[in-house]
């Protein structure tokens, strides 16, 4: 995947993850974006970073002491190179486990 087609993949996920938090009750979830990194600091204290490392070809996601890079996968998705787990349900899962909103990602 050449530069900008990575660039534009990784901003339109990034932009649907913001999306999704929308109609989530900022007490709950507070996002924020800036610099193409999305924030979300979570009712509980939990704090999660997403932004888009060009140079490694990945989204990268830090929250709880772990850390994912997940690089894209089919039809869309993004999956950790570790793991193999899905950005979206990884996302959806953490904020389910801490704060109970399920997420429509």
């Amino acid at each position: 995947m050449d530069e900008a087609t990575f660039d534009q993949a990784a901003r339109d996920e990034l932009r649907h993850l913001e999306d999704a938090f929308a109609a989530v009750d900022p007490d709950d979830v507070d996002v924020s974006v800036s610099d193409g990194v999305l924030r979300l600091e979570l009712r509980d204290g939990t704090k999660i970073v997403i932004n888009s490392h060009r140079a490694a070809r990945q989204i990268w996601m830090a929250a709880v002491a772990t850390a994912w890079h997940f690089d894209p996968a089919d039809a869309g998705a993004w999956r950790a190179s570790k793991s193999g787990e899905e950005l979206r349900a990884t996302l959806t899962r953490l904020v389910h486990e801490h704060v109970g909103v399920t997420i429509a990602l």
